[in-house]
């Protein structure tokens, strides 16, 4: 009888042993392989889900199984989803049903045209760089503007997170608020006192970045001398607003490193070698930082600058044409030197 008694016991805790160990490994315990990232669009399939998780899963039935149990075909929401090792059944069907995202960081470099920066952007959201554009567009005429390119003021250069379903309107309107918390009661004021508009704020701001080469050390100088410029009646003649234009002649393929005397004639008004006065607009997208630099711009005499071959990256500064020539003919030199064409 005590033998009876001993084998059903021992019966017993194997079966919910057994039983046990199924439920913790489909309820509780890891069912992840590998890590990685799932994405699952708006209007997705139950079995394209299941299709895109699998790869990083242990077991699927498993978790079929509790997806089922949690009507995760009707309850998903699209998304990015970071699958971690040590995760369970439950937590990734909660995780997806919970639309938790992992959001994208999205680099938004100085790019010169604003179809540039879609093209980079839409490769990490869920809307394809045609869709992105036409959206763009869209918000850019209801503005009053031609078409998405002259939003480039709206973005700032710097590193940025979003969710790969976040829509072209979702991603403006983070802009147009970054924008609008920017232009403070303060910078009003600034910009009201420069004498300048706004465009041609952005315009210099542009021009300072790429002169500067992004780094804040020179950028108020740097303003500076362009604002003396303008307001002498003389030409900006600033290199990057003439690899821009000819740039944009050629839709942004050609990669130019070094101003020949053949690129001052390009004929586009963003070129200020050809034209008097501050380009239409931005020839890139700028950072805070040179747009400071602009409205706070360095009260000094220089009106030219050229590149410091001794110091690369930055410029020297003088208000004396014979030793401004010196300089260019010191940095050509120097270029000449490195075979820089």
């Amino acid at each position: 009888m005590k033998k009876t008694v001993l084998i059903i016991s021992i019966l017993l805790i194997a079966i919910l042993g057994f039983f046990g160990l199924r439920f913790y490994s489909k309820y509780l315990g890891n069912n992840v392989e590998k890590d990685g990232f799932v994405l699952i669009p708006h209007q997705a399939s139950y079995k394209q889900i299941l299709d895109s998780i699998s790869p990083y899963l242990k077991n699927r039935d498993n978790f079929i199984s509790i997806a089922e149990d949690k009507n995760l075909k009707n309850n998903y929401k699209p998304g990015r989803y970071e699958l971690k090792s040590g995760m369970n059944n439950r937590e990734i069907t909660n995780m997806i049903i919970a639309g938790n995202q992992t959001p994208n960081s999205f680099r938004i470099k100085d790019f010169d045209d604003v179809y540039q920066m879609i093209g980079r952007v839409s490769k990490k959201t869920e809307t394809d760089s045609a869709k992105f554009a036409e959206k763009l567009d869209e918000i850019a005429t209801a503005k009053g503007y031609k078409n998405a390119e002259d939003l480039k003021k709206y973005f700032f250069n710097n590193t940025y997170e979003f969710f790969w379903t976040v829509t072209p309107k979702e991603f403006f309107d983070k802009f147009e608020k970054d924008y609008n918390d920017f232009w403070t009661a303060d910078r009003v004021a600034k910009e009201k006192k420069s004498g300048l508009s706004r465009d041609q704020i952005y315009a210099l701001a542009s021009i300072v970045y790429k002169e500067s080469g992004g780094k804040p050390d020179e950028q108020r100088r740097i303003a500076g001398l362009y604002i003396n410029r303008y307001r002498k009646g003389m030409k900006l003649q600033s290199d990057p607003t003439v690899i821009y234009a000819v740039n944009k002649a050629n839709n942004f393929t050609q990669k130019i490193k070094r101003v020949y005397f053949k690129y001052l004639k390009e004929p586009s008004p963003y070129n200020t070698y050809a034209n008097k006065g501050i380009p239409p607009g931005p020839i890139c997208i700028v950072d805070k930082n040179s747009l400071n630099a602009v409205l706070d711009a360095e009260k000094n005499n220089y009106i030219f600058m050229c590149a410091d071959p001794a110091k690369p990256g930055y410029h020297q500064f003088t208000d004396n044409a014979e030793e401004h020539a010196r300089n260019a003919k010191a940095y050509q030199d120097w270029l000449d030197s490195r075979q820089i064409k």
